[in-house]
């Protein structure tokens, strides 16, 4: 038997374990989960609109991180694990409506709402683990990954509600160790004394259903920032504000390109037949690559709206950030997801991001109006774009 190989296994529930046939596909419970983070997405865009600065942007990345891990887990679990299965789906709901909780309670979550949110979070995340181990008895390898992250899961719940019932940076900082403390533990495979750690070659992992998960996400990032500059379009429907939903759709357009064009489909056939590096790679480029470009989507919502709102304006500083600095954002995470998968130096991404962010003390100083902010963003992700069609047309 090789390391990458299982051991005998005997799954005490197998009617509940996908059948591993090629690349599994995504279940319409999946969709319907991820239907729920289109309220979440809203809700963080509308937290970092109405707490447009340094600690506003912080804590919108600190919720983003923390449910970006209720979201991402629960897709590794109904990736070993078959969603349309009674007990996988009623679990998989409860999740979701523990997430909506989670969602309506985040433009409180660091005011009155904290303690909520924890308890909520908490129950969520171990609820999940102790359902998984209960589901996977009999498959051992499961088991044991099941049971590492699960120990590793209550020490992070404990910082969550000690933050949840104290207040102000305490509840920021504890947090904030919360998600160090599961990055760390993911990252080292949940090593426990006396166990080891928990190989990720070792995981059973179909890298392609989760490349098609991610990618779905994505694409709820994207429809939320419509939805933002769509309800923003219809209070303020005139000639200015009709030109600049333009601008804020093009853009949502070239970053659907710049993921869906090559990249997505190309990621399945990579991850499917990566072998003993399918959990080790999907483990960095959806655990922790894929919320960046996410944070650049919500971002660029909030860029949307300042453009809609005031297209005329001259850039402030928090304006040229939200513009230019989302595109910036999303195309940093994009470029090293395609660092780690392709193996190649994503130019073009690393180069348009030096742009965007060299562009914004540039506006600001110069006072250049909003909607040219978004039309500079616009412009540099389409250079990507023709970027990537003219090494592809080389490579063909």
């Amino acid at each position: 038997m090789t390391p990458s190989e299982p051991p005998v296994a005997h799954p005490a529930r197998p009617r509940l374990l996908r059948e591993r046939h090629g690349v599994e596909p995504t279940t319409s419970s999946e969709l319907f989960f991820d239907l729920v983070f289109i309220f979440t997405i809203t809700q963080l865009s509308h937290y970092l609109i109405e707490h447009p600065d340094a600690g506003g942007a912080a804590r919108t990345a600190l919720l983003l991180a923390l449910i970006w891990f209720v979201w991402v887990r629960m897709t590794w679990v109904t990736n070993w694990l078959q969603p349309d299965q009674g007990p996988v789906r009623a679990m998989l709901l409860g999740v979701a409506l523990g997430s909506v909780l989670l969602s309506a309670a985040i433009p409180q979550a660091f005011a009155g709402m904290g303690l909520f949110f924890a308890v909520v979070y908490v129950t969520v995340q171990l609820g999940r683990a102790v359902f998984g181990l209960w589901a996977v008895r009999g498959s051992p390898w499961l088991v044991a990954g099941f049971q590492q992250s699960l120990t590793w899961a209550v020490g992070t719940s404990l910082l969550i509600l000690i933050g949840g019932l104290l207040g102000g940076a305490a509840r920021e900082t504890l947090w904030a160790a919360a998600i160090v403390f599961d990055v760390i533990g993911l990252s080292s495979g949940y090593p426990l004394p006396g166990r080891g750690r928990s190989r990720p070659e070792r995981w059973m992992v179909e890298g392609g259903h989760l490349a098609e998960r991610c990618a779905a996400f994505i694409l709820i990032a994207l429809g939320e920032s419509i939805l933002v500059t769509g309800s923003t379009l219809t209070r303020h429907l005139d000639r200015a504000t009709s030109g600049a939903f333009l601008l804020a759709f093009a853009g949502s357009v070239a970053l659907w390109w710049v993921y869906f064009a090559r990249s997505a489909t190309a990621a399945t056939e990579i991850l499917a037949r990566a072998g003993d590096r399918t959990g080790a790679l999907s483990r960095l480029a959806f655990n922790y690559l894929h919320p960046v470009m996410v944070a650049g989507i919500v971002v660029t919502s909030a860029g949307d709206e300042r453009l809609l709102r005031e297209p005329g304006a001259p850039a402030t500083p928090v304006a040229a950030l939200f513009i230019l600095g989302g595109p910036a954002l999303f195309l940093a995470g994009h470029a090293a997801y395609k660092a780690v998968l392709w193996r190649i130096p994503p130019v073009s991404r690393l180069v348009a991001v030096a742009v965007l962010v060299a562009l914004v003390p540039v506006s600001v100083g110069l006072a250049v109006p909003v909607a040219a902010c978004s039309a500079a963003a616009v412009a540099v992700t389409i250079a990507v774009i023709l970027t990537d069609r003219r090494r592809a047309a080389r490579s063909a």
